[in-house]
């Protein structure tokens, strides 16, 4: 093993002593800082990373135990080499953190030996945590790579969607950014944001299994043909429930619960207040206000200032009043995506 110009830190009050041990680290091509005063040592320790630190337990100011102690705080795998010969003293030493002994006067061969297994060591520990880190890095890597995937699979099935009901355009790409601009302004982290600009894309995922004679008549749906429209809400849940994927997980979650309303009069099983989750609250919001706000053949586009009328006009009936709150503050990032993303004509 090649452990040229690898480095000692030596601390001895004896300044005959560390003159040997400076040149016993020359006879192995080491470089070496030698001080009396141990205090100063420990300074040297939070600029310089050593190698490995031969410490004399009789030194003023600061023992060898003590210097161990302190030095351990910051530096958790340097090798300690400490100079004496009190059994007792060693053990103490070994609890506090110190790898090996030798005796003084140091004698040279023992000196190379200890050494150069403490160095060994070192490297072995560098080595180790490389490829710890190599490892985490293609952990995360292959991590990235399944969201990745997970979040194109999510565009992809909210395209379906569109194209079954090809009435609705760019709604869910709307929906996600005025999800996401809501979350944020919750405080909400910055993964559930992500989550929830990739989970409300499903939001109208069980449309698919609505007739086409009732998702896409023109006019309003009578009382029997509404309630066949409700069970996509169940219908989009069932379809996503058993998924391992995070994000599928939450787009369930959103299927089933962003048709409820904050006084319990939603469906599909009446949730009220803040026992709805709030990624179905926050997508509620969004795909109300989307829905007023684009035209439709059967209806004229409301302007902003009405549907955000009647969402005030709906707090804590339909909707979570800090929510929607948060919502008209953040009205110029909701207008500059409505200009952004807009239907086909």
């Amino acid at each position: 093993m090649n452990i040229n110009g690898m480095k000692i830190l030596s601390i001895d009050d004896n300044i005959k002593e560390l003159s040997i041990i400076e040149d016993y680290a020359g006879t192995l091509s080491l470089e070496i800082d030698s001080f009396q005063d141990p205090k100063k040592a420990l300074l040297s320790t939070e600029s310089i990373e050593y190698d490995v630190v031969v410490v004399n337990h009789k030194i003023p100011q600061l023992n060898g135990l003590d210097f161990i102690k302190t030095f351990r705080i910051n530096n958790s795998d340097t090798p300690v080499i400490m100079l004496s010969d009190d059994v007792t003293l060693q053990e103490k030493a070994l609890r506090l953190g110190a790898h090996d002994f030798l005796s003084k006067p140091v004698n040279a061969l023992l000196f190379q030996a200890r050494i150069f297994n403490a160095l060994k060591l070192k490297k072995a520990q560098a080595l180790l945590k490389d490829e710890t880190i190599l490892l985490k890095n293609e952990i995360q890597e292959a991590k990235t790579a399944v969201e990745e995937n997970e979040q194109e699979a999510l565009h992809t099935l909210g395209k379906a969607v569109e194209y079954k009901d090809r009435k609705t355009g760019a709604h869910t790409q709307r929906i996600a950014h005025y999800c996401k601009v809501l979350a944020k302004a919750a405080g909400l982290n910055e993964k559930v944001q992500d989550v929830v600009f990739n989970a409300s894309q499903l939001h109208d995922l069980g449309n698919v299994g609505i007739s086409d004679d009732i998702l896409l008549k023109d006019g309003k749906l009578d009382e029997d043909e509404y309630s066949v429209m409700k069970t996509h809400a169940r219908i989009g849940y069932d379809m996503l429930k058993y998924s391992q994927s995070g994000y599928l997980k939450a787009a369930a979650v959103i299927c089933y619960s962003h048709h409820e309303r904050y006084d319990g009069r939603g469906y599909p099983i009446g949730l009220s207040g803040e026992t709805i989750p709030i990624l179905g609250r926050i997508v509620a919001i969004a795909d109300v206000f989307d829905a007023l706000t684009q035209e439709r053949p059967y209806k004229k586009a409301w302007t902003i200032e009405d549907a955000c009328q009647l969402l005030i006009e709906e707090k804590e009936k339909h909707f979570d009043p800090n929510l929607v709150d948060l919502f008209i503050e953040n009205m110029n990032q909701i207008k500059s995506i409505q200009n952004q993303f807009l239907d086909d004509k």
